[in-house]
């Protein structure tokens, strides 16, 4: 093979794009169920056709299982249109009533200067583009939580009768503490125009058994003590395909391990590839490996979440200067536009191992819109991505790859100070603490 004739073969492959498919012909891939199971045996046999000691190692979480969900006034519904109002994954079954009040972006100093207690909160999915920083939708639940609100309503800031889903709960209490739904953009601002003031009710129906997920690990390349974690998550929410989040990543990931599977000659360390379980319920399935490994022995983390949306890789390196250099050395070198972001972004599988120090970098497409667009939503289909940005974006990330398990490659490994100093000085940490994921002793 020559130097370029991998990425004639990556350019034509079908092998990613016909596991995406595979992915989200399955249907419901929620945490703990049948159809994440099934996904995880699928990516396992993909893999086997290109790596080794490919396994499935399962692991007990918390299961979800969505039932009704409703928003009510004087008895009647007020939202009755198919999947208009949706239970946020994790929130407990209950009724709440209350006064509702629209909190707007649900910042924290709106929160501070609004008597939430005993109200049926609902608060916006993004952030105004002149915040310094995102807010996740956790952090505003649980500022709601901690306010002493009753119920939270979560609207969708993305226009199409969307609503939005997404877990709530923490690594120690995994069900949530009030009762959560999400609206779509469209049905939050009619509930805003008629009932803001006004009594209403959120009422949440859902089961709560036990359950097991698994993580899909598979090798390739020399027995080095160091290793290259390739990651994705197997997981989505159960009211869509969940091909942009995150059936594309694991499209990726299976597309990246038949290139390297050509190119293992090159490869100067070990490549573990690794699609988890449980990553939209707390990253529960990296919590999970990163508890159990030697992080030392972790080199580096490639994490593909939010891959192939548009054409643009984006890389959050997390300020790992080493990262960064490689990232902008492929590109430039295979002429592609990409982004990257330095801060630190603690919400996808590459986080349980940053957050001690390891190296990491989560890739996903640099988009105009902010938040997540069409993921988290029922309208997260398969007809919203395109072979040739799969088959691109493959090319330049089997390159990272090779990059990142070459001997040439030092990144150096954080102090978990420092990494806890610089989520204070990004304005991370007070929502981090709020919401159960700050692991620093203080």
């Amino acid at each position: 093979m020559t130097d370029t004739a991998w990425i004639g073969e990556t350019i034509t492959s079908d092998v990613g794009w016909s596991h995406l498919e595979r992915l989200v012909d399955i249907g419901n891939r929620m945490a703990g169920s049948d159809g994440e199971r099934a996904a995880a045996e699928a990516t396992r046999d993909a893999l086997a056709e290109y790596a080794e000691t490919v396994r499935l190692e399962p692991f007990d979480i918390q299961g979800w299982e969505r039932g009704d969900s409703g928003v009510s006034a004087d008895g009647e519904p007020v939202a009755t249109a198919d999947h208009e109002v949706i239970a946020l994954p994790r929130s407990p079954a209950g009724d709440a009533s209350g006064e509702l009040i629209d909190l707007g972006y649900g910042l924290p100093e709106e929160f501070e200067q609004t008597d939430c207690a005993g109200k049926i909160v609902m608060v916006r999915s993004d952030v105004p583009d002149w915040y310094d920083r995102f807010i996740h939708r956790r952090e505003k639940y649980y500022r709601a939580v901690d306010a002493g609100a009753a119920g939270f309503v979560y609207r969708n800031h993305v226009e199409g009768m969307v609503p939005p889903t997404g877990s709530v709960g923490t690594q120690t209490d995994p069900l949530g503490a009030i009762p959560a739904v999400g609206v779509a953009r469209e049905t939050g601002a009619r509930l805003s125009r008629r009932y803001d003031g006004e009594p209403v009710a959120v009422s949440v129906d859902c089961e709560t058994p036990a359950a097991t997920s698994r993580n899909v690990h598979a090798e390739l390349g020399p027995e080095t003590e160091g290793t290259v974690l390739v990651t994705s998550h197997v997981d989505a929410h159960d009211i869509a395909e969940g091909a942009l989040d995150n059936g594309a990543g694991t499209a990726m990931l299976v597309e990246v391990a038949r290139a390297l599977a050509a190119r293992e000659g090159e490869l100067d360390r070990r490549v573990e590839f690794v699609a988890f379980g449980a990553e939209e319920v707390g990253l529960v399935g990296s919590e999970r490996l990163a508890a159990k490994r030697d992080l030392d022995t972790v080199d580096a983390v490639l994490n593909f979440d939010g891959v192939v949306r548009e054409r643009t890789l984006e890389f959050h390196t997390h300020d790992f200067a080493a990262i960064k250099e490689a990232v902008d050395e492929v590109s430039d070198r295979l002429d592609h536009a990409t982004a990257t972001t330095p801060r630190q972004g603690p919400h996808s599988d590459h986080w349980p191992f940053v957050q001690w120090g390891v190296p990491g970098c989560h890739v996903m497409s640099e988009t105009a819109d902010a938040g997540r667009g069409w993921a988290h939503t029922h309208a997260d289909t398969l007809e919203k991505l395109d072979v040739r940005t799969l088959r691109e974006q493959a090319v330049v990330l089997t390159e990272l790859a090779v990059a990142f398990a070459s001997e040439g490659f030092e990144p150096s490994h954080r102090d978990p100070k420092e990494v806890a100093r610089r989520l204070e000085a990004e304005g991370k940490a007070t929502g981090m603490r709020l919401t159960g994921d700050w692991p620093y002793d203080d």
